[in-house]
């Protein structure tokens, strides 16, 4: 199989795999394809449209709904919904949701649609081992639930949140566990893929590191 050019970077949620993806696929003169928010956009639509998961229309609403990403914007049906997808409610829908086999098959197929013209840094749970498994170049992105907890509960502090650090913990050890266990594409770490651990790293090191690894190897 020849390899894709790539970068899949994977990881359990809270450990930087975003803000790491765009600031990596900055550094090289890439693209960076956010497949967590195609994710959260769909999750808006099936909410808007008044479904919950196991509806038979959900896979309708997933397969009509006009994603698109403009720089570091998420637009549904042309309306900017960068906010509205980042909200606790969608962030708890999410995770069941994408484990939806109908849901996935859709979205995957989008994402295998934009990442063949390669040159493309994408984050998520399962790019390296079911969407891009031939990417040229795979990371898989850890940190320790505390570290994470860490660093998302500060995140959410400078925007006014009010939850705990402990829920915040709670919360990512809850997500954790669902994605790892569930029946379709779990959360795991591609035999090929190269792990770090970025729990006592900043995000330049974490980055510099990628780059460093992905030029090493490329």
């Amino acid at each position: 199989m020849s390899k894709l050019e790539l970068i899949a970077l994977d990881g359990p949620s809270g450990a930087g795999k975003s803000t790491t993806a765009r600031r990596v696929a900055e550094a090289l003169g890439w693209d960076y394809l956010d497949t967590g928010a195609m994710y959260r956009t769909v999750a808006l639509a099936i909410q808007r449209a008044g479904l919950s998961l196991g509806d038979p229309k959900v896979a309708e609403v997933a397969g009509r709904a006009l994603l698109e990403q403009r720089g570091t914007r998420n637009f549904l049906d042309g309306e900017d919904v960068s906010e509205a997808i980042r909200t606790p409610e969608i962030t708890k829908f999410v995770s069941p949701m994408s484990a939806d086999p109908a849901i996935r098959d859709v979205l995957v197929a989008q994402q295998r649609k934009l990442g063949q013209r390669g040159r493309w840094v994408v984050d998520g749970r399962d790019i390296g081992t079911v969407v891009f498994p031939d990417a040229c170049c795979k990371v898989y992105l850890i940190a320790t639930v505390e570290a994470r907890a860490s660093r998302r509960w500060r995140e959410l502090e400078a925007k006014g949140s009010k939850l705990t650090l402990a829920e915040v913990q709670a919360d990512l050890a809850q997500r954790d566990h669902q994605d790892s266990t569930r029946a379709v594409a779990p959360l795991r770490k591609a035999d090929d893929a190269w792990e770090l651990d970025n729990g006592h790293l900043n995000i330049h090191e974490t980055v510099e590191q990628i780059v460093l690894h992905h030029r090493a190897h490329a």
